[in-house]
């Protein structure tokens, strides 16, 4: 798999998890202290998030870090 495919794979599991978690990617933002538009480039995968945001995402989903990874 190279990068390009694994970010989109990430993307939507991030998507994914959110919805489940029936919450807005407004509510995801807040609850990490981000503006929407950053949230909004990590949920489309126009941006590779830092380990510390990977984290900052997992609390604000209230899921693991490798639960943000596709299996």
């Amino acid at each position: 798999m190279d990068e390009e495919a694994f970010m989109k794979l990430l993307s939507e599991r991030i998507r994914q998890l959110r919805i489940e978690k029936g919450l807005t990617q407004i509510d995801v933002a807040s609850k990490m202290g981000i503006d929407d538009s950053s949230y909004r480039k990590i949920e489309s995968g126009r941006t590779n998030p830092t380990s510390r945001t990977l984290y900052k995402l997992a609390v604000a989903l209230d899921v693991s870090v490798s639960d943000l990874f596709p299996e």
